[in-house]
């Protein structure tokens, strides 16, 4: 009997495969657990419809962050801040700050998980910073930091 797997199943295959299976286990397994349906025309017709509605939308989604990326390439981020000597500042700059700082000058709503920094900055200057936009996507941002 074919079968379209509404959600992972072990040793079977992952959620919107469809898979062929002993009519038994469908019937006493599956569908009572709601892990399948079966694979009717209709049934396939519609998994195929959402499959391609899915990529369409991961398509317009990649295409978007590719845009913001290329924003974010280009802006340069001031930071300032108080500092000692030799520029060593009181405290640090995170990816907090950061991503706050994004939000502030630029509008640019960005997750602080998604601002990679090796380490925080504790010396003025000027850094480039790299942003996860997307999977498979990012931008490097500069960020200078100003002594007050």
């Amino acid at each position: 009997m074919k079968v379209i797997l509404k959600q992972d199943v072990k040793g079977l295959g992952k959620k919107g495969d469809i898979v062929n299976t002993s009519d038994g286990y469908a019937r006493n397994f599956l569908f009572p657990k709601l892990l399948a349906v079966e694979a009717t025309e209709g049934k396939i017709k519609e998994h195929q419809a959402q499959k391609e509605n899915e990529a369409k939308k991961k398509l317009k989604e990649l295409q978007e962050a590719r845009e913001l990326a290329k924003k974010l390439s280009e802006i340069t981020l001031t930071l300032n801040v108080k500092a000692g000597e030799n520029g060593k500042l009181f405290g640090s700059i995170t990816s907090k700050d950061i991503a706050e700082a994004l939000k502030n000058q630029f509008g640019y709503e960005i997750d602080k998980k998604k601002i990679v920094l090796d380490e925080a900055i504790k010396i003025a200057g000027s850094y480039k910073v790299e942003v996860k936009v997307y999977p498979e996507v990012s931008a490097t941002i500069t960020v200078s930091i100003l002594q007050d």
